[in-house]
């Protein structure tokens, strides 16, 4: 499954937003630097659909808050 995610970093607490079947809005409580924020998005939706962090994998925008994410 490919899910469009728009991360929010540096937030005071982490929450996910539902915008429809495949789009996503994230808050993130970590910094946007040396991938501490990828980090927390994998960890956040690893918890969320209840999969290994291993079976999440950012497919593009590693470097921009817009990010396509398989979960496998």
């Amino acid at each position: 499954m490919f899910l469009s995610i728009k991360t929010i970093p540096n937030s005071k607490k982490t929450e996910i937003e539902k915008l429809n079947e495949n789009n996503y809005r994230i808050k993130l409580n970590a910094p946007a630097r040396e991938g501490k924020a990828n980090e927390k998005l994998i960890e956040v939706l690893s918890k969320y659909f209840d999969v290994p962090k291993s079976s999440v994998a950012i497919i593009t925008g590693s470097k921009s808050r817009s990010k396509t994410v398989e979960i496998r």
